[in-house]
């Protein structure tokens, strides 16, 4: 048995493949703490976790704890059931009433999804843009990012992914059993694990990553409104 992508907690399986969900929650910490600089000292953020459920989402949060805590003010956190950007957009404007006269100057969002819904809530309460970070590299997100809506993603290569579990399957028919790289505790035992790199993306790295691995396509990225954005970013 192969868990894929998402780690099955207390069953034995025979290997994990997904990619490394701490370093994601690391690299949505370290990208905000870039893009905050000084306003990291004079105000707070506010934190959008992903599903309580979810282990994916335990583990994106470990990571940007572990990024962002000393390091930023949380004004408020919150987890997201389902990953629902209407339950993210619904929190956020619920939140941002109670904190009148304080400054919010970024929002960690663990995806592209909640980020989504935290940006909508906040220009409905007419607030600046600010940082936000994000997760799995959506053309919507992508198209935030060309405009200055949301400050990064996170992309992860699941053409890799697949790929890496389809070689593995057809070695465990064939009954070779390799080596992995990594072991991760599932409750059950130590579980041989392949963990990929995800990648951080920005406006100034869209053209180089997801472009350039045809993962998302200039004509669906640079469509209307967005046409000279892509331009601005070097993006044909």
């Amino acid at each position: 048995m192969i868990s894929y992508d998402r780690l099955v907690l207390k069953t034995a399986v025979d290997y994990y493949i997904s990619f490394d969900n701490a370093k994601v929650g690391s690299l949505q910490a370290a990208a905000l703490v870039q893009a905050l600089g000084a306003k990291a000292s004079t105000g707070e953020i506010l934190w959008i976790n992903g599903s309580p459920t979810d282990n994916n989402a335990t583990l994106f949060k470990q990571g940007a704890h572990a990024g962002l805590d000393g390091k930023v003010r949380v004004a408020a956190e919150s987890d997201t059931a389902e990953w629902n950007p209407d339950n993210a957009k619904a929190w956020t404007a619920r939140i941002l009433p109670t904190l009148r006269g304080r400054t919010i100057v970024g929002v960690y969002a663990a995806n592209d999804g909640t980020a989504g819904g935290a940006i909508a809530a906040m220009k409905a309460a007419g607030m600046p843009q600010v940082p936000v970070t994000g997760q799995d590299a959506e053309t919507a997100a992508l198209q935030r990012i060309l405009v200055g809506d949301q400050y990064m993603t996170v992309y992860k290569a699941i053409r890799t992914e697949a790929e890496t579990a389809a070689t593995l399957a057809n070695d465990l028919v064939r009954g070779k059993h390799p080596s992995a790289p990594a072991t991760v505790d599932n409750g059950a035992g130590q579980v041989p694990s392949i963990l990929l790199d995800p990648v951080t993306v920005t406006k100034d790295t869209i053209a180089s990553t997801v472009v350039k691995d045809g993962f998302v396509t200039p004509s669906a990225l640079c469509a209307g409104a967005y046409a000279e954005a892509c331009k601005a970013a070097g993006i044909a």
